[in-house]
């Protein structure tokens, strides 16, 4: 497992609803990027295990392939912001907030709570200051 890349503190968690384009997810991670000054460009992308092959995904975060995290292990993670809806619909009551946590590592901190655009929610969150270190593995490699 190689380390981060420099400027990879960063974890963007990605929740949409199947079919949703491109533009609508390339939107709305410009509008967090701005409105908290962020730069997302080298931050690795997480998402619910089933969404990771979303054409409208794929393409707005490429080169980056997004990691994708089953419903259980993304209920596990304790989200400022959990949704009876996301529930009955994915199986777990956070996947955006859930999926950056998980992708940052142990001791993240939630920098961005959910934000909602059209049909796609985006957290973000950042690893825990210290030495570099690399994230934790993807699942299943």
């Amino acid at each position: 497992m190689s380390a981060a890349p420099a400027g990879a503190a960063l974890a963007v968690g990605i929740g949409l609803r199947p079919g949703r384009p491109e533009c609508a997810v390339r939107e709305l991670l410009r509008r967090v990027a701005g409105e908290h000054g962020l730069d997302l460009d080298d931050a690795v992308v997480a998402t619910l295990d089933r969404r990771t092959s979303e054409p409208g995904l794929v393409a707005a975060v490429a080169p980056r392939t997004p990691r994708g995290y089953p419903p259980a292990e993304l209920a596990a993670v304790a989200v400022p912001t959990p949704d009876d809806r996301v529930t009955a619909a994915t199986g777990t009551p956070a996947v955006a907030e859930a999926a950056a946590l998980l992708a940052a590592g142990p001791g993240a901190e939630l920098v961005v709570p959910k934000t909602a655009g059209d049909g796609v929610t985006v957290a973000v969150a950042r690893r825990r200051p210290g030495p570099a270190r690399p994230f934790p593995p993807h699942p299943g490699g």
